[in-house]
């Protein structure tokens, strides 16, 4: 793919998390003969977590195929897995994709649409446990492929998928130049940016929380795969 047109369609849905798509679409921007489709149920803007929203430029029904299909996380993927529309449109999406990718909670959607079934997979550290309930392996990496599924960790982590994914499609110089011009030089100000470094009653707490408001859904979801 150095040289052919590619095709994004990002899968939009109310409540996503805004960085986890704006901070991987200003990398796609920067990729030569690339084009960038914001789908998402109807053309109405779409809020996001911040209480701003994103305009989607095509439908679920109007996207064209994907080269890649990316799925973006946030508090309404836990609704969005359970959304026979979203999970049509992912499986439709996913049939045509090269790649098949996400951020952050975003892998929970795709889990739920059964496409990371024995796949090694990440997410937010907080809900990655859960990944085993739709039958993907947690893996506790910022970037994780497996095949043609690539899924980022949480929320920043976005930046390195989406030079990751430039990498893969366009070849390393052409990642190392688009990171050259976000200036993506990362100098956190604390060192508690990873479960690795931070407080152990912080990661308890962040997991007990996530699981209170998303272990259910996560189950309904598998159990809906379980009955296909």
């Amino acid at each position: 793919m150095l040289d052919a047109e590619i095709t994004i369609v990002v899968a939009l849905f109310p409540q996503l998390t805004q960085l986890d798509f704006t901070g991987p679409a200003q990398i796609f921007a920067r990729m030569s003969n690339t084009r960038v489709v914001l789908a998402a149920r109807t053309l109405d803007p779409v809020v996001t977590d911040c209480g701003w929203a994103i305009v989607p430029t095509a439908t679920f029904d109007t996207a064209p195929p994907s080269d890649v299909l990316f799925v973006p996380g946030g508090a309404g993927a836990f609704d969005a897995m359970l959304d026979s529309d979203v999970l049509r449109f992912i499986r439709r999406q996913a049939d045509a994709a090269s790649f098949v990718t996400s951020v952050c909670t975003g892998s929970f959607v795709l889990g739920a649409a059964g496409l990371l079934k024995g796949k090694r997979a990440t997410s937010h550290w907080a809900s990655l446990h859960m990944l085993s309930e739709l039958g993907a392996i947690p893996t506790s990496e910022r970037v994780v492929r497996d095949g043609a599924v690539i899924t980022g960790a949480g929320v920043s982590s976005g930046i390195d998928f989406a030079l990751s994914l430039v990498e893969n499609l366009r070849g390393r110089e052409a990642a190392e130049r688009i990171q050259l011009t976000i200036e993506y030089d990362p100098e956190p100000p604390f060192a508690t940016g990873s479960p690795k470094n931070a407080p152990p009653d912080w990661i308890t707490a962040g997991r007990r929380d996530a699981e209170a408001t998303r272990l259910d859904p996560v189950r309904q979801a598998a159990a809906a795969l379980s009955e296909k």
